[in-house]
């Protein structure tokens, strides 16, 4: 079975749970809503890009390896409290 990316969000999209540090799930609507929003914009940002590369010529599995290997440069951004 073939599904791709787009659908397989779509229709899980109400699975999604954000969880804490703690393990607790993030409860305040607001913070769900701009979670959802910029998750939905960094999908769309990624596959368009990743879509972009291959037209291209870049092959698909470099393309995948640059986006693994930025995701996995990313720091957790001092939070003061």
């Amino acid at each position: 079975m073939n599904v791709s990316r787009n659908s397989y969000h779509e229709s899980h999209k109400d699975l999604t749970v954000w969880l804490q540090d703690n393990g607790q799930p993030v409860s305040c609507q607001e913070k769900l809503r701009i979670l959802e929003e910029n998750w939905q914009e960094v999908q769309q940002i990624v596959t368009d890009a990743f879509d972009d590369a291959v037209l291209m010529g870049v092959s698909a599995q470099v393309m995948q390896k640059k986006l693994v290997d930025f995701i996995l440069t990313l720091k957790t951004p001092k939070v003061e409290g």
